[in-house]
């Protein structure tokens, strides 16, 4: 049966499963929001702002490793899409995007917002191409999902709007193909010789990223029979309760001292289904067991003895079918010991201050913390509230956490966030941003007013670039004029809008703020005025950091009185 181009890709996305499109309309893509009207199974959501877009389908596809759709028309509507496409791009996400072209007959001839679209998204997209002909739909369209579910990326097709509505008798073949790809089990040899490592290793150490995410009951039964302490990269956070006795806890700066001692001093270490970038926080000894689906990263952040292509499940299983039982537990025990003292510490930080003095946003997270419902989604922004929800969030094992882990894109949560709850409006979703991540797509909140989308929004507002503020301090530099600024009344923004704003100023309103957001029907933001003076915990921090702090300090008390 013929049908129309934009008929058969909406088609297709249903027949993949897809039942959200993410867009600004425009006339380029009119045929393909007409074809979505005229059917139930796939809904239109309409944003304000085309990063939005690619935002929400980028926090679909990293919450379910399904594809997810955006789409934007001609020239600068497609052009917003890109900032967004690096959130899915950095994260290995499987997005389609989906641009409206320039009627073919204008092609090279300068006409209104013409570009090059395919060269424009090139870096971004594992697949991009131009639909040139009808006769193309079929298999470009099966090229399209292939490469953004095989290559773990972005796939982009720019189609003019002759093209979207002429009719193809073509059909997707090979449907069953287009999924995401199987776990992959390693060579029996590499599994054999890792064991032997294993056998003459005395203090393991496991740090374990997001390619656990399946098999993460493999990797705890493996931490057992090893009596091995196991380390997480910030994205692997949520993949065990905060109170478990062996997920000792992040490394880095968002991560804590006793993982960072962990890793340095454990004499072999099992690094599975991460690739984490921050090299100085990684083993310098080389003994090191990688095991990733991908063979292209072995390696390549820290020396390592045996890198081991394979999914981390199926490994893991071969893996306990050689390695016996441990019976010294030293090293886990000091490792133990050290964890419960950093806890310690974190507790005693996340008392709320004296009602005289500001609220410290350590405070706010362990409140947001115990607050939040044991399935909640949290999506946590870029900046210093980064390191604040790194540090003093304590996640059910069952919750889940986003953020721009690969991308650290500043402004990318409440896009984020709306893709998330388009999936469940009945799961709790919940951002923390600060007050300068949030006003950058503050238009995004009125996506989620429109749709009837409740997230639940807490603003930390220090009124500056809290990180680049602090990087400034540690370089030794006073603060630079750009890195503060004024804000709008978050909370009357968002009553403007037509949903639920609340303001907390002092520490003894931050409980009843809290629930009175959670507690609110529909979208909602709750504006919390935080220390901007307080600074995170750093794991070993070097004298000569404390000393620029210091200096950067008194410069800016200096420059204080001068403009007096």
């Amino acid at each position: 049966m013929s049908k129309t181009v934009a008929e058969l890709l909406v088609e297709t996305l249903h027949q993949v499963g897809v039942r959200h499109v993410f867009g600004v309309v425009g006339d380029a893509l009119n045929p393909l929001t007409e074809a979505i009207r005229k059917q139930r199974d796939i809904q239109w959501i309409g944003v304000r702002h085309e990063e939005g877009a690619a935002l929400a389908a980028a926090g679909q596809a990293k919450l379910t490793g399904e594809l997810a759709v955006c789409c934007g028309t001609t020239g600068p509507g497609a052009n917003h899409l890109i900032a967004g496409l690096y959130e899915a791009h950095k994260d290995h996400a499987p997005v389609l995007a989906i641009s409206g072209g320039v009627p073919a007959t204008q092609r090279g001839n300068d006409y209104l917002q013409e570009n090059t679209p395919d060269l424009l998204f090139r870096d971004v997209a594992v697949y991009t191409q131009t639909l040139a002909s009808p006769e193309q739909a079929a298999h470009v369209f099966h090229q399209a999902i292939a490469n953004a579910y095989g290559m773990r990326g972005v796939s982009h097709l720019n189609i003019p709007p002759e093209v979207f509505s002429a009719v193809t008798k073509g059909r997707i073949l090979s449907l069953p193909t287009l999924r995401p790809t199987s776990e992959t089990a390693a060579a029996v040899a590499d599994v054999a010789e890792a064991a032997q490592l294993i056998q003459g290793a005395k203090n393991i150490a496991i740090f374990a990223g997001d390619g656990c995410r399946s098999a993460i009951r493999l990797v705890l039964q493996l931490a057992e029979r090893l009596n091995a302490p196991v380390m997480h990269t910030f994205r692997a956070k949520d993949m065990v309760a905060y109170s478990h006795p062996l997920w000792i806890g992040g490394v880095g700066l968002i991560g804590g001292a006793p993982g960072v001692d962990a890793l340095k001093n454990a004499d072999l270490v099992l690094m599975l289904g991460s690739d984490y970038p921050y090299t100085e926080f990684l083993p310098e000894h080389g003994n090191v067991i990688q095991i990733d689906t991908r063979a292209e990263i072995l390696g390549r952040r820290t020396g390592v003895k045996l890198g081991i292509k394979g999914s981390v499940g199926p490994t893991l299983s071969q893996l306990l079918l050689q390695v016996p039982q441990r019976e010294d537990n030293s090293f886990l025990g000091k490792v133990t010991a050290d964890r419960e003292k950093w806890s310690t510490m974190l507790d005693k930080r996340a008392v709320l201050k004296d009602e005289s003095e500001l609220i410290n946003p350590e405070a706010v997270v362990r409140a947001v913390s115990d607050k939040l419902d044991n399935d909640a989604t949290v999506i946590i922004d870029t900046g210093i509230v980064t390191l604040w929800c790194g540090n003093w969030l304590r996640q059910s094992g069952q919750q889940r956490i986003l953020a721009s882990f690969n991308n650290a894109a500043v402004g990318t949560s409440l896009g984020q966030a709306n893709g998330v709850q388009v999936l469940n409006r009945d799961r709790q979703v919940v951002v923390c941003v600060g007050d300068g991540g949030f006003t950058m797509l503050l238009g995004e909140f009125m996506t989620s007013v429109e749709h009837r989308l409740p997230v639940k929004v807490i603003v930390f507002n220090n009124k500056e670039w809290g990180l680049v503020h602090l990087e400034m301090e540690e370089a030794g530099l006073p603060a630079y004029k750009g890195s503060e600024f004024p804000n709008i009344d978050f909370a009357a923004y968002a009553q403007a809008c037509g949903a639920h704003g609340f303001t907390v100023k002092k520490p003894s309103e931050l409980d009843s703020g809290l629930q009175q957001l959670l507690q609110a029907p529909g979208p909602a933001i709750l504006n919390v005025f935080i220390d901007p003076a307080e600074l995170p915990t750093m794991p070993h921090i070097k004298a000569e950091q404390v000393w620029r702090f210091g200096l950067a300090r008194v410069k800016e008390a200096l420059l204080s009185i001068g403009r007096r």
